[in-house]
């Protein structure tokens, strides 16, 4: 039996929407922006920006991005934290790291940048060794990343259905993970660039079912999201080119 390609799976989640979310996500997206208050500019998706920050954050907090790099939702955080409390920077890849760190370096005067920590811990086991101890998490979560594997024929050859089964539970483990490591009243914000619902939305419902009690749903806004069971996906067919990006807020009980 042939394997179902790329397109069939997408879809067959999609419909005859699909050509066109296709021919958004194929197109150069041309609508990024920067932060303001930046020493040099780091540009980014508008969505992206506006995704961080939906993470409550107060100046002072404790905070952990568990899969930061490149680095530009950490920038966003650090702003809000005003120079006061903590941000822990994650991500296993110690390139990524780095270039997070010269990311973080050029954009932001040192003040601003003081409460920066990067480590390289693996974000599925992070709430096996810190329990209760952040005010905020962001979960940007590694994902299918749609709109990158069609640019690249390389990644797009290489696709299988398995590798969004096999993302799903990695995700699943970071989340339960980020929830561990969280102060009860803390907010977890999870966010995938994926137009999976898989990914999206189940993970979610997922952890409700199973953890009934343990944590409630914040109603988040985005500029052209569409609102789903849980969170808001912002598709970039009909956002001017912006995202893929889905965004859920939780808040521990």
């Amino acid at each position: 039996m042939a394997k179902i390609t790329f397109d069939e799976f997408y879809f067959n989640r999609y419909g005859e929407r699909w050509e066109a979310l296709k021919a958004a996500m194929l197109s150069e997206e041309d609508d990024k922006t920067s932060p303001s208050g930046l020493l040099t500019p780091y540009y980014m998706d508008r969505t992206s920006i506006e995704t961080a920050s939906l993470l409550p954050v107060k100046e002072g907090d404790t905070i952990l991005d568990m899969c930061a790099a490149p680095g530009g939702k950490s920038i966003v955080l650090l702003l809000k934290l005003n120079g006061k409390g903590k941000l822990v920077s994650n991500d296993r890849s110690p390139d990524r790291r780095e270039r997070m760190r010269k990311a973080i370096a050029s954009s932001l005067p040192e003040n601003l940048r003081e409460p920066s920590v990067i480590t390289g811990h693996d974000a599925s086991r992070w709430g096996l060794y810190e329990k209760e101890v952040y005010d905020a998490i962001l979960l940007d979560a590694p994902c299918s990343s749609e709109r990158h594997v069609l640019q690249s024929p390389e990644h797009l050859k290489e696709w299988s259905p398995s590798r969004p089964k096999r993302l799903q539970a990695l995700q699943y483990s970071m989340f339960t993970s980020a929830i561990l490591a969280l102060k009860h009243g803390g907010f977890l914000l999870y966010s995938t660039c994926s137009i999976n619902h898989g990914e999206d939305d189940e993970i979610i419902s997922r952890f409700m079912k199973k953890h009934p009690g343990e944590a409630e749903e914040i109603e988040v806004s985005l500029e052209y999201g569409k609102k789903l069971e849980h969170g808001m996906i912002v598709l970039p067919d009909n956002s001017k080119g912006r995202g893929p990006m889905y965004a859920a807020l939780m808040r521990k009980l």
